[in-house]
């Protein structure tokens, strides 16, 4: 009984951010008060302040971009991925468990650290603030995971499949292409999710490598929204905006969650 006391307390306390965003968000944005936060309106406005956001951060185009960036990217990545597991385990890369550390090292080492040297090479290469830029620099942040997911699956994978196929005919990349792809694409997909929803998401590289309305990410965007809170956007209005832009990545984990979980599983270290 207690614990299920503690429990439910813990969890009021977790969902308080919660309920305070959308209590907030959906409140008229000439009615926000800060003393007032926790006590509901009684009018629904949501739609409303996210309307207003739309036109005060032309969140149009940032959310075009962001899908162009979410759905591109992680294909690629999870494909490149796939092909760096297959590499290593299927066609036994030589020396191909310190060329995996190669790669997937570089995930130790936090993001801010490459910010600097990221923003100075698309400066001299020409990529900053373009579309192709964003593409390729989340493409390789989500090279690693997908690798790595792959690499382990692979390794449940008999070999003899490779060989029957081989003694059959087919090539290299045929295998790669028509069975070793296919029986992987639960894995594929919960990688696909995971780097959906990081890049979705993100404000970091946003906020370091783009500028221009067409070309930033959405959460970037929405961060200048709430930065001109006290310029004269109301706080509804940025809340609003934060909420509607996230519930995509909702959707798509709770319209996926089996998979996701079943691919995550078949994923783990053997």
């Amino acid at each position: 009984m207690i614990r299920r006391a503690v429990l439910i307390v813990l969890g009021l306390v977790w969902l308080g951010p919660t309920y305070l965003l959308l209590v907030n968000a959906s409140r008229p944005a000439s009615s926000y008060d800060p003393g007032r936060a926790w006590i509901p309106s009684g009018d629904f406005a949501l739609f409303e302040n996210f309307g207003r956001a739309l036109d005060g951060a032309n969140l149009t185009q940032s959310l075009a971009s962001t899908a162009l960036y979410s759905i591109v990217s992680p294909l690629l990545g999870v494909l490149i991925g796939a092909l760096a597991g297959y590499v290593i385990v299927v066609l036994r890369l030589r020396h191909g468990f310190w060329w995996f550390l190669l790669l997937f090292g570089g995930t130790v080492f936090p993001s801010q650290m490459l910010l600097v040297p990221l923003f100075v090479g698309y400066s001299d290469a020409g990529l900053y603030d373009s579309r192709l830029g964003m593409i390729l620099i989340y493409t390789a942040i989500n090279v690693p995971l997908a690798a790595f997911v792959l690499r382990n699956f692979y390794t449940g994978v008999a070999f003899s499949i490779f060989e029957a196929a081989r003694m059959d005919g087919a090539s290299t990349w045929r295998i790669f292409w028509r069975i070793y792809l296919p029986i992987s694409f639960t894995a594929l997909t919960a990688v696909f999710i995971l780097e959906f929803t990081f890049i979705w998401n993100d404000l970091i590289f946003g906020l370091t490598l783009t500028q221009t309305e067409d070309v930033r990410p959405v959460m970037t965007a929405i961060a200048g929204l709430m930065t001109d809170v006290y310029a004269g956007t109301p706080v509804p209005v940025g809340l609003a905006a934060g909420l509607v832009v996230s519930l995509p990545t909702v959707v798509l984990f709770l319209a996926t969650q089996r998979l996701f979980a079943r691919g995550l599983s078949l994923g783990s270290v053997q």
